[in-house]
Parts: C-alpha cells; sequence; structure tokens
C-alpha cells in the first residue's frame, strides 16, 4: 500500500462525503465558468462582444441559461421508448463525474484537522478506471439517439459510439508509456513520478496523441461528427428539451474538464507548481497547489476553445482515417520505442548503444515521412492531371477481354 492510500484510508467517513460535495461544486462551477469563458473567447476571436448583459461582464449568463432550460418545456416524442429516453441524458452525467473519484487536485493539506489529500480515493489501477468509465458514458449518446426513435439521432448516437471506439484506442495506446516510465497506474504514484521532468516533455509523442485523442473523445469541434448540425441537424440530442438538454450539456463541459484533468495529471505533472517555483507548493497550507492544478486545466480549456474557434469540422471519412490510420500506428510504433528504450536504461546499456538505436528511429521516421511524402505529391499530381501517372515500378499488362465475354 502506498502512501497516498495510507493516507486517503484514515479519513473519516464525514470528510469523504465533504470531499465529494466539494468536487462535484467545483464540477459544475466549472461547467457555467467553462461556457461563459467559451462565449467570451471565441467572439474575441471572431471580433464579436459575446455575453455582456447579465451580471458583471456577463458572469450569470450561464446560469441564466441553465434556469431557462429548466422551465421549458419537456417533450417526448410520441414514437420514442420513454424509460430509455429518460435514463440516457443521467448516463450521460452521472459517469462524467466519476473520473474525478482518483485524480488527486491538491497535495497534502489540513483539512478541518486531518491530513489528507483532496482526492476521494486512489486506486492501483485508478487510470484504467477513467478509461473505463469513460466507455461507459458513450451509452447515454447512442441510447439517447436509438430511443429518440427518429433517423437523424439515430446516426448521430452510431456516430459517437464509433468515434469514442477509435480514439479511446488511440487514448489507451498513448497512455502505455506513461505506465511504463512511471511503474504504476495510480494517479498518485504517476503524479509522484514527475517530480524532476513532466512527462509532456519526456513522452512529448504520448503527450500528443493524447491532446488530438481527448479532443475527439468530447465529441468537440472539428471532432463533433456526433452532433455535426450540417447533416445531422442537432444530432443524437435533436428531439430533447428542458432538463434532459441540460443534462447533455452539462455531461459535455464536465467531460471535457475531466479528460483536461487526466492529462493535467498524466503529463503537466499533477498539482505541482511550474518548475522554479516549487516554494509556492506551502502556501495556504498546501491548497494553492489547487491553483496550480485548476491554472492547467484552464490552459488545457483554452486549447479547446481554440481549436474551435480556428478549425473548421473534419469529414467523417477523414475523422475515421486520421485516428485509425495515423494516431493508432504511431501510438503502436512509439510504445515499442520507449519500452526498449527503458529496457536498455535498466540494463545499463551503454551511452552509444542507446544514441545508435536512437539515431536508427529518427532515420526511418525521416524515411517514411518522404515515402509519404512522395505518395502524397504524385496523388496531387494525377488529380491536376485528371489521369492516373504510370507506376514507377514495372507492372504486367491487363489482358484484354475476350469476345464471347463482351457478348455475354
Amino acid at each position: 500500500m502506498t502512501a497516498t492510500q495510507q493516507l486517503l484510508g484514515t479519513d473519516p467517513g464525514w470528510i469523504i462525503l465533504v470531499k465529494g460535495l466539494i468536487i462535484f461544486v467545483i464540477c459544475v462551477v466549472a461547467t457555467l465558468l467553462c461556457v461563459w469563458g467559451e462565449r467570451r473567447i471565441v467572439a474575441f476571436m471572431q471580433m464579436r462582444v459575446g455575453p455582456n448583459r447579465v451580471g458583471k461582464f456577463g458572469l450569470l449568463q450561464s446560469l441564466a441559461d441553465g434556469v431557462k432550460l429548466a422551465l421549458k418545456e419537456d417533450l417526448i416524442p410520441k414514437t420514442a421508448d420513454r424509460i430509455v429516453f429518460v435514463i440516457a441524458p443521467i448516463i450521460s452525467a452521472t459517469t462524467c463525474f466519476m473520473s474525478f473519484a482518483v485524480i488527486p487536485l491538491t497535495g497534502t493539506v489540513q483539512f478541518f484537522g486531518h491530513k489528507t489529500i483532496l482526492q476521494l480515493t486512489d486506486l492501483p489501477v485508478g487510470v484504467l478506471y477513467v478509461l473505463a468509465v469513460a466507455s461507459v458514458g458513450v451509452y447515454g449518446i447512442v441510447l439517447a439517439g436509438w430511443s429518440s426513435g427518429s433517423t437523424y439521432p439515430l446516426l448521430g448516437g452510431l456516430r459517437s459510439s464509433a468515434q469514442v471506439i477509435s480514439y479511446e484506442v488511440a487514448m489507451g495506446l498513448s497512455l502505455v508509456a506513461v505506465f511504463i516510465y512511471a511503474g504504476s497506474m495510480s494517479t498518485s504514484d504517476i503524479v509522484a513520478a514527475q517530480n524532476h521532468w513532466w512527462f509532456s516533455v519526456v513522452l512529448f509523442p504520448s503527450f500528443v496523441i493524447y491532446a488530438i485523442s481527448m479532443v475527439g473523445e468530447t465529441n468537440r469541434a472539428p471532432f463533433d461528427l456526433a452532433e455535426a448540425e450540417g447533416e445531422l441537424v442537432g444530432g443524437f440530442h435533436t428531439e430533447y428539451s428542458s432538463l434532459k438538454f441540460a443534462l447533455f450539456f452539462l455531461a459535455e463541459y464536465v467531460n471535457i474538464v475531466a479528460v483536461s484533468s487526466l492529462a493535467t495529471t498524466l503529463f503537466m505533472g499533477g498539482y505541482h507548481a511550474l518548475p522554479g517555483l516549487g516554494f509556492t507548493e506551502t502556501w495556504l497550507g498546501g491548497w494553492f497547489t489547487m491553483v496550480w492544478f485548476l491554472a492547467k486545466v484552464v490552459a488545457f480549456f483554452f486549447l479547446f476553445v481554440w481549436l474551435r474557434g480556428t478549425l473548421p469540422r473534419m469529414r467523417y471519412d477523414q475523422f475515421m482515417q486520421f485516428g485509425w490510420k495515423v494516431l493508432i500506428p504511431i501510438s503502436l510504433v512509439w510504445i515499442m520505442v520507449v519500452s526498449t528504450l527503458r529496457v536498455m536504461s535498466q540494463r545499463n546499456v551503454g551511452r552509444m548503444a542507446t544514441g545508435g538505436f536512437t539515431l536508427g528511429v529518427v532515420i526511418l521516421i525521416i524515411a517514411a515521412s518522404s515515402l509519404l511524402d512522395s505518395n502524397k505529391r504524385r496523388k496531387a499530381r494525377e488529380d491536376e492531371l485528371g489521369e492516373q501517372l504510370p507506376p514507377s515500378f514495372p507492372v504486367p499488362e491487363i489482358p484484354a477481354p475476350r469476345a464471347e465475354q463482351l457478348n455475354g
């Protein structure tokens, strides 16, 4: 049992309940601020004003929208499966909160006279727990599309299931390198393993793959194909209204905070301060570490908004091709490289051998990139000429069809 598990194991039941309430409130308030922040940031990018009437700087606009949704009429289509139609948004809204049970938001602090961490529990396979909960959340979207009794929500739900499966594979593979370097799947152990170097630096390819996958996982632009209004009107939640629609809206933004928190924990040092500012972690009795954690989460959220405000939506075939033919192969190759380097470091292999292996990998990457680039240029040339260029290697001629085949 690790030190964190021993520390959390001494928490009384009422402290666990209070910590759970604090995490829930943080998620809900973060959702309201995220909606407001996204509107303001996108408005600034597009030279608009954004919300500025309800409350100071429009801060209460998100709360007003929530009240408005609650007061709207709750409609259920006549052809819908009523029970599943009601359960679907509840599944999406509840599973997104469960991920925060294993994410450490602070270091060691004094909480009502008890020494603890703002974390509900620390599982030996905490990261796998988060991935499992995230995969269950997609059932809410799929069931919402199926139970609506309409074609377009069904297509949106099917798209979402294929999308989550595709990018969850890439996301899971991107975390394998983190497990190898940290030697554990516990979130607290992974944070502790980043005392000297963050994994976003040491395992930069894994960080990039995870950052792309988390955008696809949350159905956000430019990957919001489960609710692409160009061809699916509103997608899986077209037939929803009132609080049921609000639950889907809540789930989307809490999921953004959840994947951003996981990225902060696994790649950005968690609640630890920026390099050179470690002395701030003792401020306010250790509670200042939450400021660092939330600041990193806000940085990831800004990345989500930045992508939405600048990139156009991809076609569905491009999106799936990028996941299966680009991200997953790169993840597999990167896992092999990291595993080899880790074994070489544990067996004290000389620097010459390690450098030679690294140089060989770089040469192979350059050669593969050159080959792919030449193929792209060839295809672009063929599209420009409107005809297929002769292959660069000899191929046998196709025999002419026989007369009886043409007549038959």
